[in-house]
C-alpha cells in the first residue's frame, strides 16, 4: 500500500493556517508596493553553480542541505535554498537593470534538507526584497524601514529588536578578516571542529557559532570597528543617521556578520523573543559582490528575507472571511432559478453557498454548518410574485426583498458588520 503521508519536513496548508500564510504575503506585498517595489517570480530550481557560488562551497547549505539532482540532460540542478541569488541571476540574464535602481519583491517556496523544527521545514516559504544597482546608504535605510513596516503591519512588535552591524568595504573586511584569524589562531585548542574547518575558509562565520566553547572565545574577539577605513565609517554612520531620522531604533551587534566575501557594509536582523529562544524573523544586508560572484557584472545590491511560517506564528488572526449567503430552492421548479441567482450574486462579489442536492431542511442545516449569515429562499410563492425571501440566520427574522435589490441589500449589511 502506498505511503500517502506528506514527505517529512513538508506540510499541507489549508483553512485558517493557509489564510494566515496568505495574509503575511499579501501584507508584505502591499507594503513593498508602497515603497515602489515590483514583484518578481523566479524558477524554483536553478543550475547548481548559481547557489554553489553564491552560498560558498564550504557552507553548510551547499555541503549538507541543498536538494541537488541531475536531470535527463545531465545538467546539475538545485531546488532553491534561498532566492537572492536567483533574483540577481534573473536580473543579469534578463538585462533588467536598464534604469537603476531596480526594486523587487518576491514570495515563494524554498528547500533545504535539514532537521525540521519550529518555524522551519524542508519546504518552507519566504518573502523578500532586493534593491539592485544602488550603492548609496539610503537604499540600506529604505529596506530596513520596509522590513520594520511589514512587521508592524502584521502586528509583530512585542519582543522585537533590530540588530545592526557593518562589515565595511572589501578593504576593511579583508583587514578585519586578517585580524580575526590571528586572534583565533591563538585559541585553536578551544575551538569546535566546525569552527576549525571554517577558520581556513570562512572565519567570520565562527562569530555565528552556537557552540559554548566557541562563544567563550568569540566573547573576547576583536571587533570590526578597529579595521574600518574612513569610507566604511562614513557609510555606516549614514545608515545609522538615516534610521534615526525615521525614528527606527536599533542595537549594535558587533558579532552580527555574513560569512562570504561578497557581503559588504550593512548587516541587520530583526529578532524576536516570542518564539522561545531569541530568533531572527527578518534578516538581510548589503551584497555588492554577489553579481560578480555568480558570473555577472559588478552590481551593488541590498535586501532582506523572512520566513513566512515563522512570521505567521507571530501574527494575530487575519480578518475572517465574510460569512456566506445560502441560496435555498424550495421545490424542483426553483432549482434553475436558484442556480441563476447564485451565479449572479457570485459575479457581484458575494460568497454564496448553494448545495447540489437535498431537501430544504437539509440545505438549511448545511447553511448552519457553513456559518451562513443569510438564507435566500426561492419557492413557488417567490417565483410567482417575482421577489425573494431573505432570512436572517442569526435572528430568524424574514423579509421579502425584490430580486433587483438583493445584491445591494447584502452589500450594505456586509459594510455595516465590517
Amino acid at each position: 500500500m502506498p505511503d500517502i503521508r506528506p514527505v517529512r519536513g513538508t506540510h499541507d496548508l489549508h483553512g485558517d493556517e493557509l489564510r494566515r500564510h496568505r495574509h503575511v504575503t499579501a501584507t508584505a506585498a502591499a507594503v513593498a508596493r508602497c515603497h515602489g517595489f515590483d514583484e518578481i517570480a523566479t524558477p524554483i530550481f536553478e543550475f547548481t553553480d548559481i547557489f554553489a557560488r553564491s552560498l560558498g562551497d564550504t557552507s553548510d547549505v551547499v555541503a549538507k542541505e541543498m536538494y541537488t539532482f541531475e536531470d535527463r540532460g545531465g545538467e546539475s540542478l538545485t531546488l532553491r535554498p534561498e532566492n537572492t541569488a536567483g533574483v540577481v541571476r534573473a536580473v543579469v540574464s534578463g538585462g533588467l537593470l536598464q534604469s537603476p535602481p531596480l526594486k523587487l519583491f518576491y514570495a515563494g517556496p524554498m528547500f533545504r534538507y535539514e532537521r525540521p523544527q519550529k518555524g522551519r521545514l524542508r519546504q518552507f516559504h519566504q518573502i523578500g526584497v532586493e534593491v539592485l544597482g544602488a550603492a548609496e546608504p539610503a537604499a540600506d535605510v529604505e529596506v530596513v524601514a520596509l522590513g520594520q513596516q511589514v512587521l508592524e503591519q502584521l502586528g509583530i512588535t512585542r519582543g522585537v529588536t533590530l540588530e545592526i552591524n557593518t562589515l565595511g568595504d572589501p578593504e576593511s573586511r579583508q583587514a578585519y578578516r586578517a585580524t580575526l584569524v590571528r586572534y583565533l589562531e591563538g585559541h585553536k585548542a578551544r575551538l569546535s571542529a566546525d569552527s576549525l574547518t571554517r577558520l581556513g575558509h570562512n572565519p567570520l562565520r565562527i562569530l555565528d557559532s552556537k557552540d559554548e566553547g566557541d562563544r567563550a572565545v568569540i566573547a573576547e574577539a576583536p571587533i570590526i570597528d578597529d579595521s574600518l577605513n574612513e569610507a566604511s565609517r562614513d557609510f555606516f554612520a549614514a545608515v545609522e543617521e538615516g534610521l534615526a531620522e525615521l525614528g527606527i531604533a536599533c542595537t549594535r551587534n558587533h558579532k552580527l556578520v555574513r560569512g562570504l566575501d561578497y557581503y559588504t557594509h550593512t548587516a541587520f536582523e530583526f529578532t524576536s523573543t516570542e518564539l522561545g529562544a531569541q530568533s531572527a524573523v527578518l534578516a538581510g544586508g548589503r551584497y555588492d559582490g554577489l553579481s560578480r560572484a555568480i558570473g555577472g557584472p559588478d552590481m551593488p545590491g541590498v535586501g532582506w528575507a523572512a520566513g513566512i511560517e515563522r512570521l505567521a506564528m507571530l501574527t494575530a488572526d487575519p480578518p475572517p472571511l465574510p460569512r456566506p449567503v445560502a441560496v435555498v430552492p424550495i421545490g424542483a421548479a426553483a432549482e434553475s432559478a436558484a442556480r441563476l441567482l447564485a451565479h449572479e450574486l457570485r459575479r457581484a462579489g458575494h460568497r454564496v453557498e448553494l448545495a447540489y442536492k437535498g431537501k430544504p431542511g437539509q440545505r438549511m442545516k448545511r447553511a448552519d454548518r457553513q456559518n451562513a449569515r443569510w438564507a435566500v429562499l426561492i419557492g413557488e410563492d417567490e417565483l410567482s410574485r417575482g421577489s425573494l425571501t431573505l432570512r436572517d440566520l442569526d435572528t430568524g427574522r424574514e423579509q421579502a426583498v425584490e430580486r433587483i435589490a438583493l445584491s445591494t441589500r447584502l452589500a450594505d449589511d456586509a459594510a455595516q458588520t465590517e
